[in-house]
């Protein structure tokens, strides 16, 4: 017998949260200290008199609506009416230059932009250059529009007051286009991404599931990863029809704000990159940690071992590692330890798990290989080129860009050198350009990153490569060392020599900073650092 054919889009996920789960919460904290509460209840009304409202708009259908916005109640709306209209939804990273900005705005060619107050300024040094030609709507996340430069500027409750809270679902291909988000652009100009309803619904599947983000009912999710950013990773579109409390931290991070606000709404699970982890731990320290927590996923680049270990041995928190990017919708693999590992101690779990980027999700393929295109073993030593494909891999990129990143039979090659273990757990060697080539053998500047970063003295490390007229390239580390610490060149030299680096790849020289430079999505800027010191 025949099973029924049901269209994977987001209007099979949209209605469950309002239904089933329409007394939980849903809270934003706002930099000011305001506090937004509502219920799903309220969400599902004010996400469907958006829908109303992007249709008085005439916005046809498949239009590109994008946000430049923090996390918020507002966003969440936006995130499910655009899409459920037959629209496009794109995030716009609000740390991007307006010159990055205006280029993308234009690529993307976006009819309407949703906009936080604060963020209006960005805006006016977009629309200076041009980069709002195209766009024929643009819209304040807020009730009032604030002083601006820019034309024609109408406030989000203005638009949605009074809409019909009802809206008549759509029939949607599950292969139509749901979301765009573009490559954070460390190599030559963004790339555009595009997710369709099929790939999102099945991420989300996946994404609550035991393997991977453990998003349910009863828990409390707290994404400190912007909604600007791979979709938050897919929390939005897993945690709301999976009916768990959602809770956002809008604007810049606030480490000490961000761990009153867990323990004040009792969040369970929250998810950031490794340098947000860093901020927040002093923070979780001073209050005492936060008993209520169960984990926290942490991805992005590769977290330290010690800040792993101080997470468990301080406050009894996994850190969990997750590996992704943008062009895996994003989750690709966790690193949960399998059942046979129950009664192993911990040194060995962390290091045959923790340190690690994760086993791949079911659905996820992901091989391998070296310099020939050949699959080398997963043994705990090989080192080769990932590449990855399944139902919420990318297989190209907008208007055929970056052609040379897919394979005829759709493979995504990822840019990252990894290794396999005998367990099935990969670890991120390093990115392919990150890499450093000394006198003919590799150097893992992560390895070495996570090494300093153990010393006591150090807060944040970066390696990069800089040329060497002998070696061809030589590891130099940049720091910046916790207050009232020094570091120096010695004392790395020989932490390194004891953790297990060979002499030859001992680096020749550090620079001391105040901070580490990140990127728009809160990673360590390599680029800005090789642009610094290449000479």
């Amino acid at each position: 017998m025949a099973m029924m054919e049901t269209p994977l889009n987001t209007w099979l996920l949209f209605g469950h949260a309002p239904r089933y789960f329409p007394d939980t919460e849903v809270i934003t904290r706002f930099p000011d200290g305001r506090v937004h509460r509502y219920t799903y209840t309220d969400f599902g009304r004010r996400a469907q008199q958006l829908m109303h409202a992007l249709d008085a708009l005439g916005l046809g259908s498949g239009a590109r609506v994008a946000t430049l916005a923090w996390n918020s109640h507002r966003h969440l709306e936006a995130y499910w009416a655009v899409p459920c209209t037959g629209r496009v939804l794109h995030t716009l990273n609000l740390r991007l230059s307006p010159e990055d900005l205006a280029y993308i705005i234009g690529h993307a060619e976006d009819r309407a932009i949703l906009v936080d107050p604060d963020l209006l300024p960005l805006l006016e040094k977009v629309h200076a250059r041009g980069g709002l030609a195209g766009v024929r709507h643009l819209i304040v996340l807020g009730d009032t529009v604030p002083q601006t430069t820019l034309p024609d500027v109408i406030a989000y409750e203005e638009l949605i007051a009074g809409r019909p809270t009802a809206y008549a679902p759509r029939g949607i291909d599950e292969n139509a286009p749901l979301g765009l988000c573009y490559t954070s652009g460390t190599t030559g100009r963004p790339k555009g991404v595009v997710y369709t309803h099929r790939s999102t619904v099945l991420h989300a599947i996946a994404a609550s599931s035991q393997a991977a983000m453990r998003i349910g009912p009863g828990e409390c999710v707290l994404p400190v990863v912007p909604m600007f950013h791979a979709n938050a990773w897919g929390v939005p579109y897993t945690a709301t029809p999976y009916g768990a409390k959602q809770v956002f931290s809008s604007g810049p991070l606030d480490p000490a704000a961000l761990v009153e606000l867990m323990a004040a709404e009792r969040v369970t699970i929250a998810a950031g990159v490794p340098t947000i982890w860093m901020s927040v731990a002093d923070a979780m320290a001073a209050r005492g940690g936060l008993p209520e927590l169960k984990h926290l996923l942490c991805g992005g680049a590769r977290p330290p071992r010690a800040l792993i270990e101080r997470y468990r041995r301080d406050f009894g928190i996994p850190l969990i590692q997750v590996w992704g990017m943008t062009e895996t919708s994003p989750l690709a693999s966790l690193a949960w330890p399998k059942e046979k590992m129950r009664d192993w101690d911990e040194q060995r779990v962390t290091d045959a798990v923790c340190t690690r980027a994760g086993l791949p999700l079911p659905g996820v393929q992901m091989e391998i290989r070296d310099e020939d295109g050949n699959p080398v073993p997963w043994d705990g030593e090989s080192m080769g080129d990932l590449l990855v494909r399944g139902p919420w891999i990318a297989g190209s990129y907008l208007d055929g860009d970056g052609a040379d990143a897919f394979t005829e039979d759709g493979w995504f090659r990822t840019g990252d050198i990894a290794v396999g273990s005998p367990h099935g757990y990969m670890v991120i060697a390093d990115r392919a350009k990150d890499l450093i080539k000394s006198g003919g053998e590799w150097i893992s500047s992560v390895d070495m990153e996570s090494a300093v970063m153990a010393l006591p003295e150090v807060a944040e490390a970066a390696v990069i490569a800089v040329p060497d007229e002998k070696w061809q390239e030589r590891p130099l580390i940049c720091v910046a060392a916790r207050p009232g610490s020094t570091v120096t060149l010695d004392r790395v030299r020989d932490h390194l020599e004891r953790s297990g680096f060979a002499r030859w790849q001992l680096p020749d020289r550090i620079e001391v900073m105040d901070a580490i430079p990140r990127t728009g999505v809160g990673k360590f800027d390599k680029k800005s650092l090789r642009s610094r010191f290449d000479s």
